[in-house]
């Protein structure tokens, strides 16, 4: 029986000739992501006496960058002796910090063929670059640092194949966005992207739909490697790898086919992704009082740059509030490089330095009462940027943008 990517490459990990859904796997972990939630959220990180391999720990603060807390801060601080204590060298404190998910994936960490385990639910992003990995709970990850392991229970795959080519002001965003609210939840399966609309997809695109499939509650979410992996690869993978590829008779519990061409901009009502998600058309109009760019879904350079392309000799809304974050340092330089930090602060945005702050209700603009936001970050369940009385709509940086221009909802295509 022939096997796909996931099944590849738990079986390679695991030392067997082959693995099938419903199978528990036992596999080692080629990289080990270590965020600051765990070190200041007390007990969930306790100090080990060792670890398995400290060279395959990458430890990133992103959650509260910088500490909004003396609790916070205090995390950080055992975050930076835990890192001096096993002499982890791949360690990106204050300055060099980033998104986990971003960082792991423009430093070269996640690559094909490897296992990447951490403790953050969107760690799923990795599959982009055809790079298993999904979250673990925070007692398992201490069990695969301690241990250098994990075990997995395998479910069965979808197999989705894209057709055509986006048109124009419809993004990758919208792809993920239309299969949730289309097809709803992926509990327990996994997700293989295939399709000449695969193809023609750059990888920032890629990361957003791998990113945001925690939404439609995928186990993996993978890609297969092909001349955009490698280009995108070329200078800044870490170490060697070995693509993993599907087996042509490889099984799979079910393929859906979409069609990118009769797309047009998704925007999630509030609550949940899963049978949530309208043309945009039914929404137009909807007032908000904040928009919001950023997060380890939609906060790449080429986001940016779209949101200053569209910004450009424009203002933002009267009443209305837009807050742009980085997913790393290293974009937040390469966005003043090129000139787009200029254009959106000309505009009226609030530019912050690289966290997940907003998108995780912890810092950086927060929500009040009845307040009404379209963001392209992660999730909009109830109380999740703020006030749980808050309304959170979801769309892609073209339509949040669009939207804070003309202070409502707003379909990109209109501007």
């Amino acid at each position: 029986m022939g096997m796909t990517i996931a099944e590849k490459i738990l079986a390679q990990h695991s030392g067997q000739t082959e693995v099938k859904p419903g199978d528990v796997v036992v596999v080692g972990v080629d990289v080990i992501l270590d965020l600051d939630l765990g070190f200041i959220i007390q007990g969930l990180h306790p100090m080990p006496t060792r670890v398995a391999d400290p060279d395959k720990i990458v430890i990133i603060p992103d959650h509260f960058m910088p500490a909004p807390s003396t609790e916070a801060a205090n995390g950080l601080k055992r975050m930076r002796q835990f890192a001096e204590k096993f002499g982890i060298k791949n360690f990106f404190p204050e300055g060099a910090h980033g998104i986990g998910h971003v960082v792991v994936a423009e430093r070269g960490f996640a690559l094909p063929g490897k296992i990447l385990a951490c403790s953050d639910s969107h760690t799923c992003s990795a599959g982009a670059i055809n790079c298993l990995a999904r979250g673990l709970g925070g007692a398992e990850m201490m069990y695969v640092i301690c241990k250098g392991q994990t075990w997995y229970m395998l479910g069965p795959t979808t197999k989705i194949v894209l057709e055509g080519e986006l048109p124009e002001r419809v993004y990758a965003r919208d792809v993920i966005h239309f299969l949730g609210g289309e097809y709803g939840d992926f509990a327990n399966r996994n997700l293989e992207w295939h399709g000449e609309g695969v193809h023609s997809m750059a990888m920032p695109g890629r990361l957003t739909i791998t990113t945001m499939s925690a939404e439609v509650s995928a186990e993996f979410s993978i890609f297969p490697y092909d001349a955009v992996t490698e280009a995108y690869l070329d200078g800044r993978a870490q170490t060697s790898f070995e693509p993993a590829a599907p087996d042509p008779d490889a099984t799979y519990e079910d393929t859906i086919t979409i069609d990118l061409g009769a797309l047009e901009p998704q925007v999630v009502l509030p609550g949940r992704v899963p049978h949530n998600v309208v043309g945009i058309r039914e929404v137009t109009g909807t007032k908000i009082d904040q928009a919001f760019v950023g997060s380890c879904a939609n906060g790449r350079l080429e986001d940016i740059a779209l949101v200053a392309e569209m910004l450009k000799g424009r203002q933002i809304a009267s009443g209305t509030r837009f807050i742009v974050t980085p997913g790393s340092q290293n974009i937040f330089r390469e966005a003043v490089n090129a000139g787009y930090v200029e254009t959106l602060l000309a505009a009226g945005v609030l530019f912050t330095n690289s966290t997940c702050g907003l998108c995780y209700g912890g810092h950086m603009g927060l929500l009040a009462d009845e307040e009404v936001c379209i963001t392209s970050s992660t999730r909009n369940f109830k109380g999740r940027m703020g006030s749980t009385t808050a309304k959170i709509y979801m769309g892609s940086p073209a339509a949040v943008t669009a939207s804070a221009i003309k202070g409502v909802i707003t379909d990109p295509r209109d501007l």
